[in-house]
């Protein structure tokens, strides 16, 4: 995923289906390439860099 798509979903508040290793998080926060992510299917939270998220 490209940083400009993560900023779009984060501000709009959109509801996006994004995913990190093939499990659903949703974007709690970013820092220049590296998001703050929690997990859907458990209370687990990551920072991951933005190009390793997808739609």
């Amino acid at each position: 995923m490209t940083s400009k798509r993560v900023h779009e979903i984060v501000k709009n508040r959109e509801i996006c289906d994004v995913f990190y290793d093939d499990r659903p998080v949703w974007i709690q926060e970013v820092n220049d390439n590296v998001a703050k992510v929690g997990f859907v299917d458990n209370n687990e939270e990551r920072d991951v860099y933005i190009e390793d998220l997808y739609e």
